[in-house]
């Protein structure tokens, strides 16, 4: 799941639904739709912002093919690495009742989770599935950054959104990850954007 934007409309954004079949990641399903977000930009509320749209979208795949529901979601966000625990992958996860994973491109600083400090352990990931935890100052790990691929010079920030635990989390967030991003959401990525272009 994700959610593209148009620079500068904060009131319309595309809402993508990806489902790839394993183990060749053959897009078999896709629910791509322009939304309106009714809830103004507010730095770590993204999820009531984001949410609506993408349980939507689930609802409707329920409906119209159960056969293909997922048995995870991997959500373009964070799960518990928020600074209230409960990133859009939690919403998502909790509303539509269905294991999910956030994956993030960008670390969200806090309590003692900062950029600068993790450049040094950044430098030292080196095959697919290296990572290390991400701490709080009272020694919470909310989540793992894991190299995804052996060209990947970034990692993602993977954390638990809901019904899974973290390390199979990041085994799921690897085994789906041909690029850096994993398949279904770098898929739900391209299309939400490539429906964008579309609609100028």
């Amino acid at each position: 799941m994700d959610l593209s934007f148009i620079k500068g409309n904060e009131k319309v954004a595309c809402a993508a639904l990806v489902i790839c079949e394993l183990p060749d990641f053959e897009v078999v399903y896709e629910d791509i739709k322009m939304v309106s977000l009714t809830i103004p930009y507010i730095p770590g509320f993204l999820g009531y912002r984001e949410a609506p749209a993408l349980v939507e979208a689930f609802s409707r795949l329920c409906d119209t093919n159960p056969s293909l529901v997922p048995e995870c979601i991997l959500v373009d966000g964070n799960g518990v690495l928020h600074p209230r625990g409960y990133g859009l992958a939690s919403h998502v996860g909790v509303l539509c009742d269905v294991p999910a994973v956030g994956v993030a491109k960008n670390l969200y600083q806090m309590d003692g989770i900062l950029r600068d400090d993790q450049k040094q352990k950044i430098s030292h990931l080196r095959e697919p599935g290296d990572h290390f935890a991400l701490k709080t100052n009272s020694g919470n790990t909310l989540g793992l950054a894991v190299k995804t691929s052996p060209s990947s010079t970034k990692p993602v920030y993977v954390s638990v959104g809901h019904k899974i635990s973290l390390p199979t989390a990041a085994w799921l967030v690897c085994y789906c990850s041909k690029y850096r991003i994993p398949e279904p959401v770098r898929q739900a990525d391209i299309r939400s954007r490539e429906f964008i272009r579309g609609k100028k």
